[in-house]
């Protein structure tokens, strides 16, 4: 479908997305360099285009509260954070996913203090990645329009009904003017349609009701669960990230169908890697910069591809063997580190992926962006050429490689 091309930064293509998406409930704190999606969003109740109650709260920790309460009446609910402010929400995040409460949020990613740094990692959100929620990860400003509106309706699906993280990169993405396709209302908001709670069966009524705090038929949430219940409750959220991978794709293809754009199986995108020698692994708004290289080498004759991860929980294992599969050296970009362990996070489920493999790829680890740090395209040249030499045989000096820090 032909959409309405609009000059938009990453930032208010989120807050753009959340406006058509019919939302209820909007918590809103502050914090650089998210900011500009809670100010358009302020913009937009008090102009009287979205009909959602708009909640300034103290702190990020309350945010993601409000965020709670609100979905857990049944609610379709949004806020957005970066940095600090995603580690104040720390304690809550592991709630809401236990809670299995489909909230959408934002994360502009930004790094970690200290020192205090507002430009662009990913160690905020990749440091919450054993919390329960579907995290993914856009490259463009049109993406990120994207795959908002995709968040709430694969949140909201009875199969999942868990909490969304869409990650953009700050700066890079959030305050940088594109070309953003949009859809009309209507079509969003018949792609998306209205909060439905799932149903659960409750024995004393001998009938299912709404899984919501509603005040009509009384259920609990946030029961204490001890040694006899606790795992069951952790193994069914495991089981439901688990199913969210072909949700994901339905979405992603469904969306396709009324946008004429989707994005690889949803969890991947690949260039150039059929055939490939060297493959260089990444997510984020990089990842354009490591394609214009690989294009560029391509056009030399040098067997070299890219596979975008969209989609980091649930982490794609097969989809990736499935993709690299015959490929004999593979770079894994982390913009995030890891203290103490051997690897960055990416990097480590990458080579977990391939560990069962008996012809298994030559793979390295190349970190960078720490803090904002530029990713230059003579580098990501460099880092092909050294793949290169080792899907030829030549083994490398080391496997884990700080990029462009100095000594």
């Amino acid at each position: 479908m032909l959409g309405t091309v609009k000059a938009l930064n990453g930032a208010e293509a989120v807050a753009l997305a959340v406006r058509q998406c019919n939302v209820d409930v909007i918590s809103a704190y502050p914090i650089t360099p998210q900011t500009i999606i809670v100010e358009r969003l302020s913009e937009y109740v008090a102009n009287g285009e979205i009909y959602a109650e708009y909640v300034n709260v103290e702190s990020e920790h309350s945010a993601l509260s409000v965020c709670m309460g609100a979905a857990a009446a049944g609610a379709r609910t949004f806020t957005a954070t970066s940095s600090q402010g995603l580690a104040l929400m720390w304690e809550l995040l592991y709630v809401t996913s236990g809670l299995r409460l489909p909230v959408v949020m934002a994360v502009v990613n930004r790094a970690l203090s200290a020192p205090i740094n507002i430009h662009c990692d990913h160690s905020d959100s990749i440091g919450a990645r054993d919390s329960g929620w579907i995290q993914f990860y856009v490259e463009t400003s049109q993406e990120a329009y994207d795959t908002v509106i995709q968040a709430f309706r694969i949140a909201e699906h009875s199969e999942v009904q868990l909490p969304v993280m869409v990650n953009l990169d700050g700066f890079y993405l959030s305050h940088t003017l594109e070309n953003v396709s949009t859809l009309p209302d209507s079509v969003v908001s018949d792609f998306v349609g209205f909060r439905r709670p799932v149903n659960v069966k409750l024995e004393y009524l001998g009938r299912e009701v709404p899984a919501v705090l509603d005040g009509i038929t009384p259920i609990s949430l946030g029961i204490i669960a001890l040694s006899d219940y606790y795992y069951e409750f952790k193994m069914m959220l495991i089981e439901a990230m688990s199913k969210a991978k072909s949700v994901i794709r339905e979405v992603n293809n469904k969306y396709r169908e009324i946008s004429g754009r989707g994005y690889g199986d949803g969890l991947i995108t690949s260039y150039g890697v059929e055939g490939a020698d060297a493959v260089l692994v990444i997510m984020g708004s990089a990842a354009g910069t490591v394609r214009h290289v690989a294009k560029e080498l391509r056009s030399k004759g040098m067997r070299v591809g890219v596979l975008k991860l969209r989609s980091f929980r649930p982490f794609p294992h097969e989809e990736i063997v499935k993709a690299l599969r015959g490929v004999k050296a593979i770079g894994v970009m982390d913009r995030a580190t890891s203290p103490g362990a051997y690897g960055a996070p990416l990097f480590n489920e990458l080579r977990n992926a391939f560990y069962d493999l008996d012809d298994r790829p030559v793979i390295i680890n190349y970190i960078y962006g720490i803090g904002g740090r530029d990713l230059e395209p003579l580098t990501v040249k460099h880092i092909y050429e050294d793949l290169l030499e080792t899907a030829k045989g030549v083994r490398p000096s080391k496997y884990v490689s700080y990029v462009g820090v100095r000594r």
